[in-house]
């Protein structure tokens, strides 16, 4: 799977990404959540800044979960069905709003006809200064959703929209960027020199709940469940999968997955009502990190029907011989 959600900074008068500051001192500012919303609702960090300057991509861990380039933190949401809901952009800190724009459309940069993006590759976003040197830059926001107009104060924890998929993006998710005296400033490592990384988690520039929230994971499960039709990405992204119903012709159970690594083996398991086992997916081992994946395990309709009852499934990844990521889940027919 390719790296998601390429995001170049595109709002009209904005400071283009500049390189990793040096050591950015910032005992005096912290950032709260930018989002109404955590792991418990499946809002999880689906890129991290590149910490590399070089050609390659590392994050502020010394591990992948990032893409060349990226100069923000994209924390998304598990799917289309969760921003058709909605979901708060928050400010960070307390600030003044400095500029925005809030006309752009909501559509996936892959889709059937997309307009372009260039120049707008932010899409609907704003700006934050909050004093010292301090920005915060907020894109992929949904049009029309703004709630906040240019030189207004807002506090920490202001509402300022809602998480949307306009600008140079595939799925819903909010992208923070975080600048000191006009360069780009990792909000996890912010203390990090240019090039540099550390393999021991810190909490950065966070504030302790948001710290919590973010924390880092070296492979989740960002969404799963049970189909009685055909599994595909897109249809998980639309949040759309009809659930399995007594005349459906299959049972699915399906799991997608992020920031894998080279070598893990995901293993999926549906058993029956009786505690039967009716499908079991053992998938290769991975040839390479993926950002994300795609997991699923079922079967037909046997002639007799469906046994009655709750179908369960378990998900797991394993790691040098250790179970890293599990998840069980279930469904009734």
């Amino acid at each position: 799977m390719t790296r998601l959600g390429l995001v170049l900074i595109g709002v009209v008068g904005l400071t283009g990404p500049g390189p990793l500051s040096s050591p950015a001192r910032a005992e005096a500012f912290r950032l709260s959540l930018p989002l109404a919303c955590g792991p418990e609702a499946g809002c999880v960090v689906q890129n991290y800044v590149d910490t590399d300057p070089g050609p390659q991509a590392r994050d502020y861990r010394c591990s992948g979960q990032t893409y060349q380039g990226h100069n923000g933190v994209d924390i998304r949401l598990p799917d289309m069905a969760a921003q058709r809901k909605g979901v708060g952009v928050l400010a960070a800190a307390a600030g003044t709003v400095l500029r925005l724009r809030d006309a752009a459309p909501d559509i996936s940069i892959r889709a059937e006809g997309a307009p372009s993006v260039a120049g707008q590759e932010c899409g609907n976003g704003l700006v934050i200064d909050h004093g010292q040197g301090w920005e915060t830059q907020y894109c992929h926001m949904a049009r029309g959703s703004l709630v906040v107009k240019a030189g207004q104060k807002v506090a920490r924890g202001t509402l300022l929209g809602r998480v949307g998929l306009s600008g140079m993006t595939e799925f819903p998710h909010l992208h923070l960027t975080v600048r000191h005296q006009g360069r780009m400033v990792d909000p996890f490592g912010p203390d990090l020199a240019a090039g540099q990384c550390n393999p021991i988690a810190g909490v950065g520039l966070w504030d302790g709940s948001a710290m919590r929230t973010l924390t880092y994971q070296a492979g989740a499960v960002l969404n799963a469940g049970f189909s009685g039709s055909v599994v595909t990405m897109e249809g998980i992204e639309a949040g759309g999968l009809p659930p399995p119903a007594p005349d459906s012709a299959f049972l699915i159970a399906w799991v997608r997955a992020i920031h894998l690594q080279a070598g893990d083996v995901q293993v999926l398991t549906v058993t029956g009502p009786d505690g039967k086992a009716l499908a079991r997916a053992s998938l290769p081992p991975l040839d390479r990190d993926k950002a994300q994946t795609l997991t699923y395990a079922g079967i037909r309709r046997p002639a007799a029907g469906w046994i009655r009852g709750v179908h369960t499934a378990r998900y797991e990844v394993v790691r040098s011989g250790r179970v890293v990521v599990a998840r069980d889940f279930r469904s009734g027919l």
